[in-house]
C-alpha cells in the first residue's frame, strides 16, 4: 500500500462492519484507498468539511472516529485481537498476545495493558478471554467442532480449560449453551 493516511474507527470490528463503512464511502463519494479493522485508510487529508462528513457517516452507521492518541492505541489493540481471534492465525500459533501486541504496535506491553486498562476499565487479558469465549459461542451454534477441536483452534491448553474459562464468561457450560445458542455483538465487548 502507498503512503496512506490511517483514521482510527471505534467499534468496527468485523467484516460486515468494513462492508457497511466501504459502501457508505463510495456512496457519499468519500475517496479513501482501502479499509480495514477499525481504520480508514486516504491518500491525502481530509478538509475539515470532508472531515466532518465522515465523522457524520460514521456516526450514522453506528461507528466514531478516534481521535485521541491513546484511544487510537486502544483500537488498534482491539483490531488486533478481533483478527485474531476472529478471521485467522495472524500470529503464530504458539506465540502469545503480549509478544504479538508488541511487535504490532511497537510498544512496550505493560504501558500498552496500563493504556488499555485505563480507558477501556477491562484488562487486555480479559478482553482477549471474551473474544475467545464469543468464537467458542460461534463454534458451538455452528456445531461443526467438538469441543476439543474448538479449544486447538482456539489455542485452549484443553478443552477442560475453554469449559472453565467459558463458564466464568457466560454461567453456562459449553452444553448448556448450546441448547440456547445467543451471542453478543463484537462491537457490544
Amino acid at each position: 500500500m502507498q503512503s496512506s493516511i490511517e483514521i482510527a474507527v471505534k467499534n468496527m470490528v468485523c467484516n460486515r462492519c468494513i462492508k457497511v463503512v466501504k459502501e457508505e464511502l463510495t456512496k457519499n463519494n468519500i475517496n479513501f484507498t482501502f479499509v480495514d479493522l477499525g481504520k480508514i485508510y486516504i491518500s491525502k487529508p481530509f478538509t475539515n468539511q470532508e472531515s466532518d462528513a465522515l465523522k457524520q457517516i460514521l456516526k450514522k452507521e453506528g461507528f466514531d472516529l478516534v481521535e485521541d492518541k491513546e484511544a487510537i492505541i486502544v483500537n488498534k489493540i482491539k483490531a488486533l485481537v478481533i483478527k485474531n481471534i476472529h478471521q485467522g492465525k495472524e500470529k503464530p500459533q504458539h506465540q502469545n498476545f503480549s509478544d504479538y501486541l508488541t511487535s504490532k504496535i511497537g510498544m512496550e506491553y505493560s504501558h500498552m495493558s496500563k493504556l488499555f486498562s485505563e480507558i477501556e476499565g477491562n484488562t487486555i487479558e480479559h478482553y482477549i478471554i471474551e473474544q475467545r469465549i464469543e468464537r467458542a459461542k460461534e463454534f458451538i451454534i455452528y456445531n461443526e467442532l467438538t469441543l476439543s477441536q474448538i479449544s486447538y483452534e482456539l489455542n485452549y491448553s484443553s478443552p477442560q480449560h475453554l469449559s472453565r474459562q467459558f463458564k466464568q464468561i457466560t454461567g453456562l457450560t459449553p452444553t448448556a449453551f448450546k441448547k440456547i445458542g445467543e451471542r453478543i455483538k463484537l462491537d457490544n465487548i
